[in-house]
């Protein structure tokens, strides 16, 4: 006799099938899965803003739903999703600039505008260094820094042995710190 497997023991890549036969459950246990890490990522990237951050969970969820056809079947869907949130932020960034360049008062300290933009050019270089990486280094990285995920965890994800996952963040942080060494000083501002 056969069974009908439920939804949560499906890959995220079946669910997105699923949704793309119209399947609402297979959406709500995709978003169950991913809502909360992909809250956390956007509030991080957008400046800490909490109902920005839930404005672009919404809309990136949206996306799904109503375009299931975008998801390349080819990528695994966690990698995909932080790649669509991912551009997301972007092109917020690149909205913010335009609007500090137009919206700023004339008191407003050329230094703090000097500041805030080479931050936000440092942030869309390393945005271009990500896409970069092959899909493999992009998800531990992302997993890493932006999930807060541990290695072990990491290894869990990417079915890579402990060792390979410390060793490639080892040179990706190497290799990343080199290409980003001219936002050196702005970045090290605004981890104070």
């Amino acid at each position: 006799m056969f069974f009908k497997p439920k939804l949560a023991r499906l890959p995220d890549e079946e669910l997105m099938r699923k949704i793309h036969q119209g399947s609402e459950a297979a959406f709500t246990e995709l978003y169950t899965r991913y809502s909360a890490s992909l809250l956390r990522y956007f509030t991080r990237m957008l400046w800490n803003n909490r109902t920005m951050a839930e404005d672009f969970l919404h809309d990136l969820f949206l996306k799904i739903i109503h375009n299931p056809q975008h998801f390349d079947a080819s990528r695994k869907f966690s990698t995909w999703a932080y790649s669509v949130a991912h551009n997301m932020c972007k092109n917020e960034y690149r909205k913010k600039e335009n609007r500090m360049l137009l919206d700023s008062p004339v008191a407003f300290d050329q230094r703090d505008l000097d500041r805030e933009l080479d931050l936000v050019s440092a942030n869309n270089r390393l945005a271009l260094l990500l896409e970069t990486l092959n899909e493999e280094d992009k998800t531990i990285f992302l997993l890493r820094y932006e999930d807060e995920l541990s290695i072990s965890e990491i290894s869990q994800v990417v079915f890579m042995p402990e060792g390979t996952v410390k060793s490639r963040l080892f040179y990706l942080r190497k290799q990343l710190a080199l290409e980003l060494n001219q936002y050196r000083v702005v970045l090290k501002e605004k981890s104070v």
